[in-house]
């Protein structure tokens, strides 16, 4: 059976109303990484009336994402992250635009993702070197750029909250970026990001990892425990960003 734009989204639209509904159909978005946090944004994106979206990770699949990552069942392990996702978040909106690219963004890499061609690029990287990159790269385009900060060793939801990047405090990802950056590069205009200055402990012993030498290769943060509804209100707090964004400039607009 198939389903108009308007039957789909009409909770949507009665809302923002039809010209920010319109507006999200026209904007164009890219998003790094859809682990933990990516793939809820992803999904929230898509629900929300997004339909040009660009999702961009490499990895596959692992049992250790089950309990937190949009994309991974017992069905799925194997399975392309991107490629799962975009079926479904096809299924949810057949006439979505989904360009699913399974490769890894790092400087090497960065210039085939032509960042200038999009309205808002966000960032839910973990590798500390290729998310510095990218949000310089992103920085110096047009977009609008959103980020994600740390979601691992947090519990409680409460604590999560939205600053502008050299704003955020108590997150240790936030901090080591911070450090690159005053040695280097900088980005070149304001970052909201989505953090938590919440830091539990691992209470647990380290199993070993399906994708231990992957994660040496590339740089990975050391693995730390992690919970669905923290990384969730993550992911959705970054695509609640975007859709904010987007009804304040239609209204402004008018």
């Amino acid at each position: 059976m198939e389903y108009s734009f308007i039957e789909l989204f009409a909770r949507t639209q009665l809302l923002i109303g039809p010209d920010a509904m319109e507006a999200l159909m026209s904007k164009k978005v890219i998003l790094f990484g859809v682990g933990g946090v990516g793939s809820w944004c992803a999904e929230g994106l898509v629900r929300s009336g997004i339909t040009q979206l660009t999702i961009v990770d490499a990895d596959c699949v692992a049992p250790s994402n089950i309990n937190r990552q949009l994309p991974a069942t017992t069905t799925t392990v194997g399975q392309l992250k991107v490629d799962v996702l975009k079926k479904r978040l096809q299924e949810i909106n057949p006439e979505a635009q989904i360009t699913a690219i399974a490769e890894i963004y790092s400087e090497e890499s960065s210039e085939s993702f032509h960042l200038e061609q999009y309205d808002y690029i966000i960032d839910a990287i973990d590798t500390l070197q290729h998310k510095a990159h990218l949000l310089v790269a992103a920085s110096k385009t047009s977009a609008t750029v959103f980020s994600s900060m740390g979601a691992a060793l947090k519990i409680d939801s409460q604590q999560i909250k939205v600053a502008e990047f050299w704003k955020v405090k108590g997150c240790r990802l936030a901090a080591a970026l911070r450090q690159r950056f005053r040695k280097g590069e900088k980005p070149h205009k304001k970052i909201m990001c989505v953090y938590s200055e919440e830091i539990q402990e691992n209470k647990g012993k380290q199993i070993s990892r399906e994708n231990a030498l992957e994660d040496a290769i590339f740089d990975k943060p050391t693995v730390n425990g992690t919970l669905v509804h923290i990384t969730a209100i993550f992911g959705f707090t970054l695509s609640g960003l975007v859709i904010r964004d987007i009804g304040e400039q239609t209204f402004l607009s008018v």
